[in-house]
């Protein structure tokens, strides 16, 4: 009879194999995000001559940065507010409405790809859709009679911004939301009934307070998404809206606005909230599989 190898032996052999696997996914983290990251960290801190300083967090203060965080926030808070209610409502009716079994699978689906519909290919979407020219804006004006442009609506502008952004929000908003809603058990809808509770009272006394880590861990993530987005604002806005993002650009590959520094910084101050609304995320998102599994 063969003798084991010593538990010792053992561990050494299986650790590094253990670790092959996630090695690739380590090593982009780390040339990706993490020396990213702490690149712009220290550049926030920096002058251009490698000195440390504290004036490119002071720069954050003045007036133009702080009303394009403002904005920022604005659209964000905005974005997530709407994104929850419509993806929430969406979701329970296909889940807990009794809509026809189908329509769940081809809406996730759609949610998963719209979800990550964003960038050029949307704003130029919404172009071809709301601009000025869009189709839908002719259809409106010749055959109704309506003129939208005619209205205030403006696709450049915060209005237009928060409604492109809209695309992509709810349907995240639904991906995360739906397992939430499957968690929830029927015996606590026949034990809430068997007590007298009316349809409303079990939704407010029983399934939101279950919902509420869950639907305000996505408010987080929503706020983060809609934050950090860049690529949809630029193309569909340029420079005439000016939010964070657009900021950012302009101070570290503008012409006229070139301070990289600065720009460094805003994106700590970036990297701060997003960081922060994900934290938020995490923590409430633990809490809410409590109850789904």
């Amino acid at each position: 009879m063969t003798d084991l190898p010593p538990k010792s032996a053992k561990a050494f052999v299986s650790l590094p194999l253990n670790w092959f696997g996630v090695a690739p996914f380590l090593l982009f983290a780390l040339l990706f995000l993490i020396l990213p990251t702490a690149h712009i960290v220290l550049g926030a801190f920096r002058n251009p001559a490698g000195d440390f300083t504290l004036a490119n967090i002071r720069g954050l203060f003045t007036p133009s940065i702080l009303g394009a965080f403002w904005i920022s926030i604005r659209i964000s808070l905005l974005t997530a507010a709407l994104g929850c209610l419509a993806g929430f409502l969406i979701a329970a009716a296909v889940t807990r409405g009794g809509l026809p079994g189908p329509l769940r699978g081809a809406l996730l689906t759609f949610s998963g790809v719209a979800s990550n519909f964003a960038g050029v290919p949307l704003a130029f979407a919404f172009i071809a859709t709301l601009g000025r020219l869009g189709f839908l804006t002719v259809i409106l004006r010749e055959w109704f009679g309506l003129n939208l442009y005619g209205t205030g609506f403006n696709l450049i502008s915060f209005l237009g911004l928060t409604l492109t952004y809209l695309y992509f929000q709810i349907p995240l908003m639904i991906l995360i939301i739906t397992p939430a809603l499957d968690g929830l058990k029927r015996e606590w809808r026949e034990a809430a009934e068997t007590l007298g509770a009316s349809g409303a009272q079990y939704w407010r006394m029983v399934a939101l307070p279950v919902l509420w880590p869950s639907f305000l861990g996505t408010f987080a993530l929503l706020f983060a998404n809609s934050f950090g987005a860049v690529a949809t604002a630029m193309a569909l806005t340029g420079s005439q809206l000016s939010i964070v993002p657009i900021i950012l650009f302009a101070q570290i590959r503008g012409d006229v606005l070139q301070d990289p520094h600065l720009g460094y910084a805003i994106a700590f101050g970036m990297i701060v909230l997003t960081g922060l609304a994900n934290v938020i995320y995490i923590v409430l998102r633990t809490r809410a599989e409590r109850w789904v599994k």
